[in-house]
């Protein structure tokens, strides 16, 4: 479930489903939009902290869900709409007006790691890793990667999308893909503090400056997520997809094709 916190000038998103590593399901994706769009409304809200209970800040899909999806008849148009949803919560996080500081003391796995790269700061621990092991699943990576190349360029994208590696909290912040490194306990209170640098200034500069960095600087970011957004739908409708979620759910190795 998703949850939330406030106190004021921040505003807390809480990804609370620890029995599934936080893993988002189709309702919880939709609950993340509702709730961007509450604190957007909140004049007292200043900037939004992406949370998370548990040990992982968030495995990715709910992968046990989407292996059911891929059973029905009508198995493709499906996968369209779930991409279509996936995409309106990345791009919800973009076009919100009010900066997002995502706060990870744990995994941040395929859409969570696409999550934790949509927000326009982040505060980590060493506890902290990022990766995309989609190829695993049969599955492609189609929010991260216009993402990945928008913060930290090609090179970094091929690392972790191609090379299959997954980059520890002393490494994110390396790269600049993390901004603040932390100890655990100090993570949500770095993040609350930051608010409150933020709601020093101006409310409409800072929004335009956001606006700004996301919409001119990244200009074509959003075209991009579109094409991922097809691109990963696609890939769903794959015998190889068919066989990766097969294989998660009987907890074997996939038989690739």
């Amino acid at each position: 479930m998703i949850r939330l916190q406030k106190v004021a000038p921040s505003g807390t998103i809480l990804i609370d489903a620890p029995a599934t590593h936080n893993a988002l399901s189709r309702e919880m994706i939709q609950q993340l939009i509702d709730a961007l769009s509450d604190f957007h409304r909140d004049k007292s809200v200043r900037a939004i902290i992406l949370s998370a209970t548990g040990a992982t800040f968030c495995s990715g899909v709910h992968l046990k869900e989407w292996q059911a999806t891929s059973q029905d008849l009508d198995a493709l148009e499906n996968w369209r709409d779930i991409a279509e949803e996936i995409q309106e919560l990345i791009e919800s996080m973009l076009r919100c007006p009010k900066p997002i500081i995502a706060t990870v003391d744990g995994a941040a796995v395929g859409l969570g790691l696409a999550l934790v790269l949509a927000s326009d700061l982040v505060v980590a621990t060493k506890k902290a890793s990022f990766s995309a092991p989609a190829p695993r699943y049969g599955l492609v990576s189609g929010m991260v990667a216009p993402l990945l190349m928008f913060r930290c360029g090609g090179s970094i994208a091929s690392r972790i999308l191609l090379g299959n590696e997954s980059i520890d909290g002393d490494e994110a912040h390396r790269i600049h893909l993390v901004h603040r490194l932390v100890a655990s306990d100090l993570v949500w209170a770095y993040a609350n503090e930051w608010a409150k640098q933020i709601a020093v200034g101006a409310q409409e500069s800072v929004q335009i400056t956001k606006r700004l960095l996301n919409e001119m600087i990244g200009e074509n970011l959003l075209m991009h997520l579109a094409t991922g957004a097809a691109v990963m739908a696609t890939a769903c409708s794959t015998e190889a997809a068919v066989e990766g979620l097969n294989a998660f759910q009987q907890k074997r190795p996939p038989k690739f094709p």
